[in-house]
């Protein structure tokens, strides 16, 4: 009965953590989607401009 009143977005969470839990059920493992899914915007911001400026450093160093 309490699964009629959750929302799609709660029921997709309850699977993902279902899935953790059982990490044999998933082929692939951990991926990009529950790294960003446990971040605030604030923090997946934050992981991109340190990907880009690491980058931008590492083709200067290596140029």
């Amino acid at each position: 009965m309490i699964q009629n009143k959750e929302t799609p977005e709660e029921r997709r969470e309850r699977m993902r953590q279902k899935e953790v839990k059982s990490p044999s059920s998933s082929i692939h493992g951990s991926n990009l989607s529950d790294l960003v899914g446990g971040l605030s915007w604030k923090g997946t911001g934050m992981l991109i401009l340190v990907i880009i400026i690491g980058f931008f450093i590492a083709s200067i160093f290596f140029k």
